[in-house]
């Protein structure tokens, strides 16, 4: 006869209980759904009450007349085009000023008596309005995508290295202090230490600064440049053609997105191994 206490069998699952798996998925999607619902109810909003509220073209176009300024845009302005130049060298000045910024940022951290002498003008250049360079930086390198590209860099450079030295100050100093016991060079100390402790200030930078990197490319061609989404909005501007200027914006949208897109999934498998809290 089988004693009770010594069943082994595993316990029923509650009826009615969804696995944890299959409620994923179905928060996804429902998640998904609202979020279409959403933009289908912006784009009929912006399709029709324009005119309802007898608001001009050359105010706020309908989102089926930006559609036609789109096609035309595509066949007689050379869209594909600017919108190349732009993503281009908004991925140029990005990979630039981050990769400056973060070396930087790693150099002053493990150097107290620099981050102490130099942080005075580094202070000094990040309060500074970096658009205001942009008139500047033509007056160097005249009407090219020099200075467009310099812009970029500057507006991204800050952030990666104010995230990235903000982490280096509070890098534990007991691990450092342990390794430097176990006789690690300098070199294994970050390596091995420091880097991996910065890791999620850098990432935090790099996605806030790849959404600077499409402002700084943008002003750069608002000001002087001769091709580039911004050149269309300037151009548009001058035309008074709205349509031209919304389109130009939802795509300059679309590439600052698709960039932070692409480094949300980096960062997903750079940090796999920090636990992210369920809502």
């Amino acid at each position: 006869m089988t004693d009770a206490t010594h069943d082994t069998r595993p316990a029923a699952r509650p009826a009615g209980r969804i696995p944890q798996a299959a409620y994923a998925v179905i928060e996804r999607r429902v998640q998904t759904a609202v979020s279409l619902a959403i933009l289908g109810l912006v784009l009929l909003a912006w399709q029709f009450l324009p005119p309802l509220l007898g608001v001009p073209r050359y105010i706020i176009p309908t989102f089926s007349q930006c559609l036609a300024e789109l096609q035309r845009m595509y066949q007689a302005e050379g869209l594909v085009g600017h919108t190349i130049s732009t993503a281009i060298y908004t991925l140029l000045g990005f990979a630039i000023g981050s990769a400056l910024g973060a070396a930087m940022g790693y150099l002053l951290g493990m150097s107290r008596f620099w981050e102490k002498v130099l942080s005075p003008y580094i202070l000094a250049l990040q309060i500074a309005p970096k658009v205001a360079f942009a008139p500047l930086f033509i007056m160097w390198f005249g009407y090219n995508a020099m200075p467009k590209l310099l812009v970029a860099v500057l507006i991204v450079f800050f952030p990666v290295l104010v995230n990235v030295l903000q982490a280096m100050r509070t890098v534990d100093r007991d691990l450092v202090n342990l390794a430097r016991a176990y006789s690690l060079n300098r070199w294994q100390i970050f390596r091995k230490i420091e880097m991996p402790s910065t890791l999620p200030n850098l990432m935090a930078g790099l996605r806030i600064a790849s959404t600077l990197a499409v402002i700084g490319i943008t002003v750069g061609e608002l000001v002087g440049g001769n091709s580039g989404l911004g050149y269309l909005i300037a151009y548009g501007g001058g035309q008074a053609n709205a349509a031209m200027v919304f389109n130009a914006i939802i795509l300059l949208t679309v590439i600052g997105f698709a960039l932070y897109l692409v480094l949300e999934r980096i960062e997903a498998r750079v940090l796999h191994y920090i636990p992210r809290a369920q809502g």
